[in-house]
């Protein structure tokens, strides 16, 4: 068996764009929003340099994955990058290597050590997962583990602890999705999308529930209602759609869209912190995400 072509040293922007799974970056900011929100109600202009280095450690975690699963892609996902031959596997390590540098830079920049405490051990988790969590029981705790700091860093030191609650959810969702994403190829148990159906209804209720505990005004329990609404009629209906028939289509289309359903989670989330008007551009860019999707993959 012939391992992944090596044969094309300069890829083209779209081909890194598929590396990357660019438009599933869009995911990324909300996260880092709903915890600068959670924790201080207003985020600080700084937050920008914050979401950057997640955005470039999100891609730097789609180029590693397709570097260390280039050989079992090469049959069971032929059509990406590296065993179609668009993108030498060598080129993704330094992509990976590359943005992980950039994302670790932007971080210390947006907060020196203090950021870079959380930071680097999500840099750590995300490593960890592509080299060899992925396949264990560990992996899908370990990249909600790397969703749950990603909130976090959005926060302000000294006050993370109040956006703990808004990473767990995020964190929650995120363990569903990569549960099911370990079924895109050969179908899933009913069981996988029946039990993941049932997690992300139960974290639509808690995102919905927060501003109740946070004591918010009727604007974020409008907002959050809303935003949880919206979360689980697209994440909820892709997965009752793989619970009934959980063939392999299914089941990825639940993955992609579960991944772009982060974002009226987020909204949610972030309006229950209080930031309404910050959600409402969260529930906008929804759509727009879901539209690149279908151009370039985000799995």
């Amino acid at each position: 068996m012939k391992g992944p072509k090596e044969f094309r040293p300069s890829p083209g922007l779209a081909d890194l764009a598929n590396l990357i799974r660019f438009p599933a970056a869009l995911s990324v900011p909300g996260d880092v929003l709903a915890g600068a929100v959670a924790a201080g109600g207003t985020p600080r202009p700084r937050i920008v340099a914050t979401m950057a280095s997640s955005v470039a450690l999100y891609w730097a975690g789609m180029a590693l994955n397709d570097y260390a699963d280039a050989t079992v892609d090469a049959v069971e996902r032929p059509e990406r990058p590296i065993p179609a031959g668009r993108v030498a596997r060598r080129t993704a390590l330094a992509t990976a290597c590359g943005l992980t540098a950039a994302g670790l830079g932007l971080a210390a920049l947006a907060g020196g050590r203090r950021a870079l405490s959380v930071t680097l051990p999500l840099t750590g988790l995300v490593w960890a997962y592509d080299l060899g969590l992925k396949s264990t029981p560990a992996g899908p705790a370990a990249m909600a583990g790397a969703r749950t700091l990603n909130v976090l860093a959005g926060a302000e030191p000294g006050r993370r602890a109040t956006a703990v609650p808004a990473a767990l959810l995020v964190g929650a969702h995120t363990y569903t999705v990569t549960a099911l994403s370990r079924h895109e190829v050969s179908g899933a148990p009913r069981a996988v999308p029946v039990a993941t159906l049932a997690g992300s209804t139960a974290t639509a209720f808690a995102a919905a529930a927060l501003p109740a505990l946070r004591r918010g005004g009727r604007a974020a329990r409008v907002g959050a209602a809303v935003g949880a609404l919206g979360y689980i009629a697209s994440y909820g209906t892709a997965q009752a759609r793989a619970a009934r028939e959980p063939s392999a289509a299914n089941v990825r289309q639940a993955v992609g869209t579960g991944i772009m359903s982060l974002l009226p989670l987020q909204a949610a989330l972030t309006a229950a912190g209080g930031g309404t008007g910050l959600a409402g551009v969260l529930a906008v860019a929804h759509p727009l995400a879901r539209r690149l999707a279908r151009k370039v993959s985000p799995t």
